[in-house]
């Protein structure tokens, strides 16, 4: 079964295997000339990377590219970034990758239009107002994972290489104008990737789902990402080359990241910091410390976490549904404990003291206070 469509929401999709082919035309469409091909040091000499530069240069659009990001991308990266687009007289982006990548293409996008520091647009309250809309370059963003969802997103995570701490960046114009999700790009990640993007966007969803605040358009799109994880993960994973299981992938990380529009919680608060101190893979961390939350949340997620296990089609109510998720980390390989990451006890103060801050922390259906945050790194080491 082919799956093919043309959505717009939350802004233009092109969703489809092999539609990779018409870059060129939507970068032209939304009025490139010499755009910027941004992704990640691992994916610059891959041949899906260099297709995509073929089919930019083969439509008069030029060759360039700039892959000088970490995976996780900070501040350093991003300066680079816009000296980059500046040096080369550039007039839009292409975000091409996982989360790395199409969250530092958005940034380099927003920060070539700014003056201010790229910390002053952090999302807290109406401090993107701060921004300078005029000079914000056009963005084209081509997801080459299946889980962060970035492609349909208005905000990037940028890590502060001083303090280690996570940031989220945002602005209505990180929006990409266009997204092409093509499954084929996703067919070469290795499978520890494809499982641990596949748990971040079940992560994604699982937490909007559960998040307190009132959204039902995201309720129900959380819902229907999770059943589409829970039947397309493992196969996936069992078959790279699975073009269905690979696009209903694509589509339940796109759509974790429309519903995490909801909030998200302290699965998110707690892998933030992991991520930034040990530079972990974030899809993996958050199915590592997914049980311990699960617990911590359950006074006041078990009714809500019932009728998802009902829809998804499992039995036993919020039981089954936290035996569900045990059992789907323990079928892909998932560590049980963030020590298996390289992850020790001796910064857990630390890692609370930033978790119970992160942006995500206000979204947990249960209020994670220092104390809880503390109990739930040494459960997850």
């Amino acid at each position: 079964m082919s799956i093919t469509a043309n959505w717009s929401y939350p802004t233009a999709v092109k969703f489809g295997a092999g539609r990779i082919k018409e870059l060129a035309e939507h970068c032209k469409a939304v009025g490139m000339k010499r755009p910027l091909l941004v992704t990640d040091r691992g994916l610059a000499p891959m041949p899906i990377t260099q297709n995509a530069l073929d089919i930019l240069e083969a439509a008069g659009l030029g060759r360039a590219i700039f892959a000088d990001v970490d995976p996780n991308p900070n501040e350093k990266n991003l300066e680079a970034g816009v000296k980059a687009f500046k040096d080369g007289n550039h007039d839009g982006v292409v975000a091409f990758g996982g989360g790395s990548g199409l969250d530092l293409g958005k940034a380099v996008a927003f920060m070539v239009g700014q003056t201010r520091p790229v910390w002053d647009f952090e999302d807290v309250g109406d401090w993107w107002t701060r921004a300078s809309v005029e000079g914000i370059a056009p963005i084209v963003a081509v997801p080459t994972t299946a889980g962060t969802g970035s492609e349909v997103g208005r905000a990037s995570v940028i890590t502060n290489s001083d303090t280690h701490t996570k940031k989220v960046i945002f602005h209505p114009k990180f929006l990409p104008a266009v997204t092409i999700c093509d499954p084929e790009l996703t067919v070469g990640m290795p499978k520890v990737i494809t499982v641990g993007t596949g748990m971040d966007a079940f992560a994604h969803c699982l937490e909007a789902y559960s998040s307190p605040f009132y959204h039902p358009m995201s309720q129900g799109i959380a819902l229907e990402g999770m059943r589409l994880v829970k039947e397309n993960l493992q196969k996936a994973v069992k078959d790279g080359s699975d073009i269905e299981a690979r696009s209903h992938m694509m589509s339940a990380a796109a759509m974790g990241a429309v519903a995490f529009q909801k909030g998200l919680g302290a699965i998110h608060s707690l892998s933030h910091p992991v991520g930034a101190i040990y530079n972990t893979h974030h899809g993996m961390t958050n199915a590592v410390v997914m049980p311990p939350v699960l617990r911590f949340n359950r006074p006041a997620v078990q009714e809500k976490l019932a009728q998802a296990a009902a829809y998804l089609g499992i039995a036993g109510g919020f039981e089954g549904f936290y035996d569900f998720v045990l059992g789907l980390r323990s079928d892909l390989g998932v560590p049980d404990k963030l020590s298996q990451l390289g992850v020790g006890t001796d910064r857990i103060d630390e890692m609370a003291a930033m978790a119970i801050v992160d942006p995500t922390a206000g979204g947990n259906p249960v209020e994670l206070t220092l104390d809880a945050a503390k109990k739930l790194f040494a459960e997850s080491i």
